[in-house]
Order: structure tokens, then C-alpha cells, then sequence
């Protein structure tokens, strides 16, 4: 499962490296206000959460099937109520930037929900967990 985490990470960093040079470019077409100073934290603060959590994920699957799906709806979870609570709390602490840091958050989160379930839904249907399905 190492070489799978490993593959993993190379993707999300090439997914984050593409989504910074989106940003990159964006921010000469779009006004500055719609663009958070923190944008360069919440890149690396998706890339980290991504891979702690698909490395959670793959490690489960290696066990039984019903443990993954368990450690799944678990990690779901616990990086929502994170994330609810970042985007609170910097909204709370820094209210002339919670506009602009909730919009960037979500357009990250929905991007890196997205490509962290296509990755999970490949882990799935590998054949390294095909002999864990039925356990």
C-alpha cells in the first residue's frame, strides 16, 4: 500500500501545483478582494488533510472492508467539524477577510472533496482490496 500513498501524493501534488497556477492566473483577471492573503496556507492545509486522511484510508483497507467503511464515515466527519471550525474561527478573528478566505475554502474544498473520492473510489476497485471485500 506504500507505492499506492506514494502515487496518491504525487497526484494531489500535481492537483495543488495546477489549482495554484489557476489561482495564479485568476487573480490578474478577478479584483484582488475575492482572493484571501492566507490562499498560499490553504493549499498546503488541503494538501495535508488529503493525504493524512487517504493515508488513514488505505491503511484501514488493508484489514477488513467493514473497517474501511467505518474509518471512512469517521474521517468524513472529523475533517468536516475541522473545517468548520477553521473557517468559524478565522472568520470570528479576521472579519475584513471572512468573505473572500470562506469563498477560497469552499472552491478548495470542493475541489480536493472531489478529487480525494475519485482516489478512494479507485482504492476500492484496486486488487489489493478486491480480496478484503467480502471480510
Amino acid at each position: 500500500m506504500r507505492s499506492v500513498v506514494i502515487s496518491y501524493a504525487k497526484r494531489l501534488l500535481i492537483l495543488t501545483f495546477a489549482a495554484g497556477i489557476v489561482a495564479f492566473g485568476l487573480f490578474f483577471i478577478l479584483p484582488s478582494s475575492w482572493f484571501t492573503p492566507s490562499l498560499p496556507f490553504l493549499f498546503a492545509f488541503y494538501y495535508a488533510t488529503s493525504l493524512l486522511s487517504f493515508m488513514i484510508l488505505s491503511r484501514s483497507l488493508e484489514k477488513k472492508f467493514n473497517l474501511f467503511v467505518s474509518v471512512f464515515m469517521l474521517t468524513t466527519a472529523l475533517k468536516l467539524f475541522l473545517f468548520i471550525t477553521i473557517m468559524i474561527t478565522y472568520a470570528f478573528l479576521n472579519r475584513k477577510d471572512a468573505v473572500p478566505f470562506l469563498l477560497n475554502f469552499f472552491i478548495l474544498y470542493i475541489a480536493y472533496t472531489v478529487f480525494e473520492v475519485i482516489q478512494v473510489i479507485g482504492l476500492t476497485k484496486s486488487p489489493v482490496s478486491a480480496g478484503n471485500k467480502t471480510s
